[in-house]
């Protein structure tokens, strides 16, 4: 059992920073690919990006690309995402997943635990 906590969120002009944390408690965190997906109002939640087991590998959507960077720090157990240039279409809720092996994946159907997001708005 792998529970997740985001934090970090907030309000942000555009082409501001923010910073988001995902803190897992439990068994099995670093054995685990991350990801981070985003829900806007009225929208599909999406993938935004993920991170093997160990970091070697990561993944983005293209429109992130360049923007955003996903890391981790096993001895902490905590999942970030660093946001730079941020737009006003990034505003959604950002949530925090686990799989459940070490291979990184986009697809939101590919996680099996998932935090409570926490919401960052972007003003223009």
């Amino acid at each position: 059992q792998v529970q997740l906590v985001e934090s970090g969120g907030g309000l942000v002009q555009a082409g501001g920073s923010l910073k988001l944390s995902c803190a897992a408690s439990g068994r099995g965190f670093s054995s685990y690919a991350m990801g981070w997906f985003r829900q806007a109002t009225g929208k599909e939640r999406e993938f935004v990006a993920t991170i093997s087991w160990n970091g070697g590998n990561t993944y983005y959507t293209d429109s992130v690309k360049g923007r955003f960077t996903i890391s981790r720090d096993n001895a902490k157990n905590t999942v970030y995402l660093q946001m730079n240039s941020l737009k006003p279409e990034d505003t959604a809720v950002y949530y925090c997943a686990s799989r459940l092996t070490g291979l990184p994946r986009p697809t939101r159907d590919d996680y099996y635990y998932w935090g409570q997001g926490t919401q960052v708005i972007v003003s223009s």
